[in-house]
């Protein structure tokens, strides 16, 4: 081991990133298993889906393009699902450009790669602004890598042993939990929260769209929803004003 890595691996900051992922990484792991298995049983070859989950890295954008490729959409709707379905970190990368904007570009792309929506969430609520001083990088890199690991072990094995998996185990509905865990950790407020109601019932709405572009269509009502409380003029404002004002219902002494 090299001593830049080994001075990475004893880092505190690189264990506590590793610690804090790991009370998340079970549900992780599930979702790695179920879109493993979900490769092999919608007609990817092994090889090919070993190909996918080393190279895509996005458990969303997998599941996503899965059922498309195994009802033989055409190439431009899975491609255009997969860029919907990843557009957030668009967003998770502006936050991040400012911590790291220091390192050369292949790094940054490397960076780019190993970022996922929980590290992003464990790295903003941590840290608050850059410093060089706070293991900001270190931090990262530990929570960064005990989340891949927990994607690709259980994906593999997920893979592997996809013909060996009985369909009766209900892994897919294993899957949707671990998705809404996944989901309930990021509604870090009451404009987000928002957004994934209107989501929701706009991916139930347009359930009937073919080549399952009601996926698209959620993805394009939350994005607009989210465009209009940010900067939406008086009634991004009216609404952002509504959701802060509303606050639980105090409960009655008994």
């Amino acid at each position: 081991m090299s001593s830049p890595l080994r001075a990475l691996v004893r880092h505190p900051q690189f264990a506590l990133g590793m610690r804090e992922m790991s009370g998340v990484s079970l549900g992780i792991a599930a979702w790695g298993l179920v879109t493993g298995v979900a490769m092999v049983k919608a007609g990817l070859s092994i090889p090919l889906s070993l190909l996918m989950t080393f190279a895509v890295f996005a458990g969303s954008a997998q599941l996503a393009a899965i059922p498309l490729m195994g009802a033989g959409s055409p190439a431009w709707v899975i491609w255009a699902t997969a860029l919907c379905v990843n557009l957030r970190f668009v967003i998770f990368s502006a936050h991040w450009r400012p911590f790291f904007m220091r390192f050369p570009r292949g790094q940054r792309m490397l960076l780019g790669y190993l970022t996922a929506d929980l590290n992003y969430v464990l790295f903003m609520k941590r840290f608050k602004e850059p410093r060089d001083d706070e293991g900001q990088i270190e931090y990262f890199l530990g929570s960064s890598f005990m989340s891949w690991l927990a994607w690709q072990v259980p994906s593999v094995l997920g893979i592997v042993l996809a013909d060996v998996v009985p369909t009766h185990w209900g892994l897919g509905f294993a899957g949707v939990l671990a998705l809404l865990g996944l989901g309930y950790a990021l509604l870090s407020d009451k404009a987000t929260s928002f957004a994934a109601v209107v989501a929701g019932a706009a991916a139930v709405a347009a359930f009937a769209l073919p080549y399952r572009l009601n996926i698209v269509v959620a993805i394009a009502a939350a994005v607009c929803i989210g465009l209009m409380i940010d900067g939406g003029g008086d009634a991004g404002r009216r609404v952002l004003a509504s959701l802060m004002r509303a606050k639980p219902r105090d409960r009655v002494a008994s």
